[in-house]
């Protein structure tokens, strides 16, 4: 199990952006963050897992999406005017990846002492408890603290994030010269 001594510190504490699920907070460290956009329409992809939503356009990259509500088997929910895409990075097979998770609305980014850091519980959560790697009481109530090395390291979501051939590379091409205008 990944300790509170597993995250990186930053001047004593470290950083998470805050978003929310099916009215629960969730956090991830600010380093696995490479944006937050706007949700857009989603391509969905054949054969994929429920959780996998499909596949976006960013700046001519083809970047798959998750919806974590699905895979920690959560209600869905519609998009709303909140619904935003976190672009994080994940590392596939040693192999830092663009991912796309769906967030119901994301918060504000905070700095944790790691002191204030709680062992995740083992019984009585709505997720894997594998997948979090503690939790920590702010104001407005607990944050979730994820651990997106074993979310993602999940072998279902493996093999969606590995696919080749007639897979990402294939739409990755399709969608890049989309993007550049090319027919």
């Amino acid at each position: 199990m990944e300790t509170r001594n597993d995250m990186s510190p930053a001047a004593g504490g470290f950083q998470v952006l805050t978003f929310v699920l099916d009215d629960e907070g969730f956090g991830v460290e600010i380093h696995d963050i490479q944006e937050v956009i706007e949700y857009r329409a989603v391509t969905p992809v054949p054969r994929t897992p429920d959780f996998m939503l499909g596949v976006i356009n960013l700046r001519g990259k083809v970047i798959p999406v998750v919806d974590l509500r699905r895979h920690f088997a959560m209600q869905r929910a519609e998009p709303t005017v909140d619904t935003c895409i976190i672009i994080l990075h994940v590392d596939i097979d040693g192999e830092r990846t663009l991912l796309g998770v769906l967030a119901d609305r994301v918060q504000e980014v905070v700095e944790i002492d790691p002191d204030e850091v709680s062992a995740p519980p083992r019984i009585g959560t709505r997720i894997d408890s594998d997948f979090i790697q503690g939790i920590v009481r702010q104001e407005a109530g607990f944050v979730v603290l994820l651990s997106l090395s074993r979310i993602f390291a999940s072998a279902e979501l493996q093999a969606v994030l590995e696919r080749d051939g007639d897979g990402w590379e294939a739409r990755s091409t399709a969608m890049s010269a989309e993007a550049a205008g090319d027919p």
